[in-house]
């Protein structure tokens, strides 16, 4: 199984004890997420360390304050390393006022262009801000392979498929019981374009509701999934690998 989107600088315990009990749980690959310039620099830490984790970097856009030449060149820098495989998590974010639009803006065009400068995807966090996102990624996104981290748009879910370079990526959210739309959005997503993360420490699956997320648990939502498409836990981790390899990159 692949954890396709965690946060291993936020996580507890220490790195290695994450990496060990996922591996223990059968979790090959590991995406961990920066979002700053520190944590983006933590993140490829931790890819060379581990030879199941790989790094994501980019300015989320509630850390996206100020965004400048500087904080470009400081991504593209970073994004040049042979274990990024991605760009991101970028996007918009109108839920918490922690960055101004313009803002955020600004730094989500800035990471679609270097996405596309790399040739890696893009990785997508959206919140109260759908439309916006969405129309951004239409305007500007074109030929760039882009990552709906957390996919929580479930009346979007025919256009957003109708894009063909788009893949859809579900956290521990999608177990929770009230989650009726979600779940009939995420049986919409045909296998080759279906992912599953941890978002971790957050959204922790259903089963462990209440503790800290962890690597380990995306088998758990894998398990709910695989389930609801009525498959194996089998077929679904070879169609999830296939799904990760084909956007990240990497060899089997």
């Amino acid at each position: 199984m692949i954890d396709s989107h965690t946060h291993l600088h936020l996580c507890e315990p220490p790195d290695a004890d994450l990496v060990q009990a996922a591996e223990q749980a059968g979790v090959r690959r590991i995406v961990t997420v920066g979002t700053n310039g520190t944590s983006c620099r933590q993140a490829l830490e931790a890819a060379e360390r581990f030879p199941q984790v790989y790094a994501a970097i980019g300015r989320h856009p509630n850390e996206a304050t100020g965004f400048d030449d500087a904080d470009f060149a400081e991504l593209e820098a970073l994004a040049a390393h042979d274990r990024c495989v991605a760009i991101g998590e970028t996007g918009l974010d109108y839920y918490r006022d922690y960055a101004p639009a313009d803002d955020q803006r600004r730094a989500f065009l800035a990471q679609i262009e270097l996405a596309r400068s790399v040739g890696k995807p893009l990785v997508i966090h959206t919140r109260a801000a759908d439309d916006d996102t969405l129309a951004t990624l239409r305007a500007h996104a074109g030929g760039v392979k882009v990552i709906l981290h957390c996919f929580s748009m479930p009346e979007r879910i025919i256009e957003c498929l109708d894009q063909p370079d788009w893949w859809f990526s579900f956290a521990g959210n999608v177990t929770f019981p009230k989650a009726v739309e979600l779940r009939g959005a995420m049986l919409r997503v045909p296998a080759s374009r279906l992912l599953v993360e941890t978002d971790a420490p957050y959204l922790a699956p259903q089963a462990v509701r209440g503790k800290r997320n962890a690597p380990a648990y995306v088998a758990l939502t894998a398990q709910t999934i695989a389930s609801e498409r009525r498959e194996s836990y089998d077929e679904l981790e070879r169609s999830i690998e296939a799904a990760a390899a084909a956007v990240f990159g990497w060899s089997s």
